[in-house]
């Protein structure tokens, strides 16, 4: 019974994985918004430049991981290009994937001490997915669904996003994996792996105290049938050259093909000092439902902000990029 829990687990999660391109993360909070929402790609007064490293269970062989390096910035006065590179394991699924993304973004005040824009991004991505087949090796491959799995197969996928942000208030709708329905990774059947994901937030505060920027994250996953909600609070603090922040993210899944909901706390924090940020941030399940080891979700961000204009009036932290001199 064992061995046959173990065979199944791996290849349901093996098909999945290999459909997917990036896991929906709290990074969003980490000022890495573009890795999640392509509409942010060039949103703001600044081009930023990103990198993560994370890891999960520490400790344990082939744990899952995720790396990525980006970069996205304004071009003119209404487009925006981004770009990004990451790379992705997860067992014996190891995924290297190319994005790359349009936006346009229209201003919609007619004063220029307002700041009200609505957004629209359309991302490609390419990807490689590689599977370890070695695990098999003591397998029949009598079986069609083993029989067909490849060591490793390439695809493109593709985000559509819009945003909309007013003053302090700021929206995201984002669909991810918007083409991929096509067989790959030895499928019996085509899979329609599409995502609806819709964040919203505000940021209000005083900039001598505090800043507050309270935020939700909805996500809808129609194949598993689930729908995870994050709640999200971030407290920003100006200290002469420098702003220290931090957030608290509770996400709870509800509904699935079983009967099984999760939740999971990630606080994170960070310090932006000049136009260079640092963030390190850890997620752990809650309650005990978890066949999982223990050792949480580490993440540590690396980011540097470039070509800074002149911020706008009114904004959040987002559209608005501080250099601290």
């Amino acid at each position: 019974m064992r061995f046959i829990f173990f065979y199944v687990l791996v290849l349901v999660s093996g098909f999945s994985f290999s459909q997917e391109t990036m896991p929906v993360s709290s990074d969003y909070l980490s000022d890495n918004v573009y890795m999640l929402h392509p509409a942010s790609a060039g949103i703001g007064n600044a081009g930023k430049i990103r990198a993560t490293s994370a890891t999960q269970w520490k400790g344990v062989a082939n744990a899952p991981g995720v790396k990525t390096l980006s970069f996205h910035n304004r071009y003119g006065t209404k487009m925006g290009l981004g770009f990004a590179i990451y790379n992705n394991e997860n067992g014996n699924n190891a995924q290297i994937g190319l994005q790359g993304t349009y936006a346009y973004h229209l201003n919609l005040s007619n004063r220029g001490n307002q700041f009200e824009q609505l957004s629209f991004a359309l991302s490609l991505n390419l990807v490689q997915n590689r599977f370890d087949t070695s695990i098999f090796a003591d397998i029949d491959l009598l079986d069609p669904v083993v029989a067909n799995i490849k060591a490793s197969d390439t695809y493109y996928n593709g985000d559509f996003g819009m945003a909309y942000h007013k003053e302090r208030f700021f929206s995201y709708l984002t669909i991810k994996n918007l083409f991929l329905t096509t067989k790959t990774a030895g499928q019996l059947e085509a899979l329609n792996l599409r995502k609806f994901l819709f964040n919203a937030g505000y940021f209000w505060g005083n900039e001598r105290l505090l800043q507050y920027e309270p935020s939700i994250l909805v996500l809808h996953d129609p194949y598993f049938e689930v729908t995870t909600f994050d709640v999200n609070m971030k407290i920003y603090k100006n200290i002469e050259r420098s702003k220290l922040w931090f957030a608290l993210s509770f996400r709870q899944s509800f509904g699935g093909q079983n009967s099984e909901n999760w939740n999971y706390l990630s606080p994170i924090a960070g310090v932006n000092y000049r136009n260079f940020i640092f963030a390190y941030s850890y997620k752990e399940q809650l309650g005990n439902l978890s066949i999982a080891p223990k050792g949480g979700f580490h993440q540590l961000t690396l980011g540097w902000d470039v070509f800074v204009k002149k911020s706008r009036l009114a904004a959040c932290p987002n559209i608005n990029t501080a250099v601290y001199y």
